[in-house]
C-alpha cells in the first residue's frame, strides 16, 4: 500500500513542504505589492490630474504624459524607498535613484508608446482615447514592468533571510512579519 504524506508537512526535520515555502514566499510578495499598489494609486492621481491639466493648457499630449509622469515618479520613489520596499537590501540613494528612474523611464516608454500608437497612429485622438491609451493600456503594462523591475534590480530581496524564512527558520519568519507590520524599522535586515 502507498502512503500518501500530508502536503503541508515538513519532508525532513527543520524543512518545510514546498508548499509551506510558497505560501510564505506569496504571502511576502502580496505585501509588498499592496504596499506598491497603494504608493501607485497615489502616484495615479497625481499622474493623472497632472496630465490631464498639461493636456488642457498646452494641447501636447505626448509632452504632457511624459512631465507628468517624471512628477509622478520623483514622488513614487521617494514613498516605495521609505515605506513598499524598506525592508529590502539597501545601496545608496544615487545607485537606487538612477536605476528607479532608468526602469521607470523604460515604464513611461511603454506608456507613452501606447498613447503615441493610439493618438498618431490609430488616429483616436479624442481626450478620452487619450486618457485610455496612456493611462489605461499604458500604466497597466508599464506598472507590471515596474513592479517586477524595483523587485529584481533597485531593491533587491533580503535573500538569506527570506530563503531562511522559506525554509522554516522561525526567527527569520519572525523578522520579516516585523518588518512587514512595521514593528522593525531598519533598512536591513
Amino acid at each position: 500500500m502507498r502512503r500518501y504524506s500530508d502536503p503541508m508537512s515538513t519532508t525532513a526535520p527543520g524543512r518545510p513542504s514546498l508548499l509551506r515555502s510558497l505560501e510564505v514566499r506569496l504571502r511576502a510578495a502580496f505585501h509588498e505589492l499592496a504596499k506598491f499598489g497603494t504608493v501607485g494609486a497615489a502616484s495615479f492621481v497625481v499622474d493623472i490630474g497632472l496630465f490631464n491639466l498639461l493636456l488642457h493648457t498646452t494641447g501636447k499630449p505626448v509632452t504632457a504624459k511624459i512631465l507628468s509622469t517624471i512628477v509622478a515618479a520623483t514622488m513614487a520613489f521617494f514613498l516605495n524607498r521609505a515605506w513598499s520596499f524598506r525592508h529590502r537590501q539597501r545601496s545608496s540613494v544615487r545607485r537606487e535613484y538612477t536605476m528607479f528612474f532608468v526602469l521607470n523611464a523604460i515604464g513611461l516608454v511603454i506608456a507613452v508608446g501606447c498613447l503615441a500608437i493610439s493618438h498618431y497612429v490609430l488616429g483616436l485622438d479624442s481626450k478620452l482615447a487619450d486618457n485610455i491609451s496612456a493611462n489605461g493600456v499604458g500604466l497597466v503594462l508599464g506598472t507590471t514592468f515596474r513592479f517586477w523591475s524595483y523587485r529584481r534590480f533597485v531593491w533587491a530581496a533580503p535573500e538569506s533571510v527570506q530563503g531562511a524564512a522559506a525554509d522554516g527558520d522561525p526567527a527569520a519568519a519572525a523578522a520579516l512579519e516585523d518588518v512587514e507590520d512595521g514593528t522593525i524599522a531598519s533598512t536591513r535586515l
